[in-house]
C-alpha cells in the first residue's frame, strides 16, 4: 500500500483535495480531527498531559482547551512537549488505521506534515498550494477572523515555499488550475509506482 501525506497552509484547500481523494475511493486520515479525539480518549496522552500540567488539564468533558492554550501560548517549550506527547500517538493511530484499509493508496491530511515528522511515515508527500492572497480571502470568507489574525496564523506556519521543496507532488489550488485533472494525474502516477 502507498501512503500519501497531504499538507498545505491555512486556506490552501487541502481539505477539499482530501475530500476529492475520498470521492476517488482513497481513504484519508484527517490528522487534526483524529488528534482531537485521541487527546480526549487516549490514556497515554491523558496521563502524560496530566503529569505535565496537573489534573485540571482535563474536565469531565475532556481536555480543558483554554487551560492548555494558556500554558502553550507564547511558551515554545511547553508546545514542544505537548507535541512530543500527541504526535507519536497520532502517528501510531494512523499506522494502525492504514493497515485496515482495503485500497492500494491511502492518505493522511496534516497541516503540520513536515513539522510533526509524519512525512517520515508516508511514501510520498503532496502540498496543496495557493498564493497567500487567495488563502487570506478564503479564510476571511470562512472564519470570523481579521485579515491581521489570518496573516499572523500564516506567518506561524512553515512557509509553503519550503513545503513545496520538501514535497514529491504539488497540486495548485489557485482558482486558475482545475483540481480534478491534477488529482487524476496524481493517482495515475501513484498507481504506476
Amino acid at each position: 500500500m502507498i501512503k500519501l501525506g497531504i499538507t498545505g497552509g491555512i486556506g490552501s484547500g487541502k481539505s477539499v483535495v482530501a475530500q476529492l481523494l475520498q470521492l476517488s475511493k482513497i481513504p484519508v486520515y484527517i490528522a487534526d480531527e483524529e488528534s482531537k479525539i485521541l487527546t480526549n480518549t487516549s490514556p497515554i496522552i491523558r496521563k502524560q498531559l496530566t503529569n505535565l500540567f496537573g489534573k485540571d488539564i482535563y474536565t469531565e468533558n475532556g481536555l480543558n482547551k483554554k487551560r492548555l492554550a494558556s500554558y502553550i501560548f507564547n511558551n515554545p517549550e511547553y508546545l514542544k512537549q505537548v507535541n512530543a506527547i500527541i504526535h507519536p500517538e497520532v502517528n501510531y493511530h494512523f499506522q494502525e488505521w492504514a493497515t485496515k484499509q482495503q485500497s492500494e493508496i491511502c492518505a493522511i491530511e496534516s497541516a503540520i506534515l513536515f513539522e510533526s515528522g509524519f512525512n517520515q511515515y508516508v511514501d510520498y508527500s503532496l502540498i496543496v498550494y495557493a498564493p497567500i492572497e487567495v488563502r487570506v480571502m478564503r479564510v476571511l470568507a470562512r472564519d470570523k477572523a481579521s485579515r491581521e489574525e489570518i496573516i499572523q496564523r500564516i506567518s506561524n506556519q512553515m512557509p509553503d515555499e519550503q513545503k513545496k521543496e520538501l514535497s514529491d507532488y504539488v497540486i495548485y489550488n489557485d482558482d486558475s488550475h482545475a483540481l480534478l485533472p491534477q488529482i487524476q494525474d496524481l493517482l495515475s502516477d501513484l498507481s504506476s509506482r
